[in-house]
């Protein structure tokens, strides 16, 4: 072990040791996104490469910062529609070369829906939730998701971007749950439970 206190990683590598150390603050739902953590931590330790270079999977494994925004007062979360994709996603993008994944929310949020990323005082900037997907349709690859949670008022959002998604739309988590999984992100639902669990307790580490 090195001095950053993580094994695998040069003296040079202190990004890796931040993104190690945020993911460790993840509190995992179940044993899915215990082994999703797992893998990951595997992944940063062992020196591949962590960003995409090169549409759409070079390398075949990067990082993408999703950020799941919150209107708490009517507990409505905001999903929309990926043209790409095809399916209801929380918005979100890769996390580019050298760019902190808190860094990637607040940029994203800026580019896609024209408003100031707040973090919700229930996670703060720490990455709430992480997944590790195998995309579908051409160019196959796999995305590591850090989810973050934002907070705001829903009637701040007037605009998106048209050329991304389609429409957008605000459901509350129980009718998150209502929707089939197969036009959400496959993980939506086990995102919800969890921030369901988090709201109910009022926070999200024990």
């Amino acid at each position: 072990m090195n001095s950053t206190g993580h094994p695998h990683l040069e003296h040079d590598e202190r990004p890796r040791a931040h993104l190690l150390d945020a993911i460790g603050t993840i509190d995992p739902w179940d044993s899915l996104e215990g082994t999703h953590l797992n893998t990951t931590t595997q992944w940063i330790g062992c020196g591949a490469p962590l960003h995409r270079v090169r549409k759409p999977d070079v390398p075949p494994m990067h990082l993408v910062s999703y950020f799941v925004v919150l209107d708490d007062t009517s507990d409505r979360l905001l999903l929309v529609a990926h043209r790409k994709a095809g399916l209801w996603l929380p918005t979100g993008g890769h996390v580019e070369p050298g760019e902190d994944p808190w860094a990637t929310v607040v940029r994203e949020c800026q580019e896609e829906l024209g408003i100031e990323a707040i973090a919700s005082p229930l996670t703060g900037e720490s990455p709430f939730f992480l997944t590790v997907t195998d995309t579908r349709g051409p160019g196959v690859h796999t995305d590591v998701s850090l989810w973050y949670l934002l907070a705001t008022d829903a009637d701040t959002i007037t605009s998106y971007d048209e050329e991304e998604f389609s429409s957008i739309r605000w459901l509350t988590t129980d009718q998150v749950l209502a929707e089939p999984d197969d036009v959400l992100d496959p993980h939506m639902h086990r995102f919800t439970r969890k921030l369901q669990r988090a709201r109910a307790a009022g926070g999200h580490r024990s």
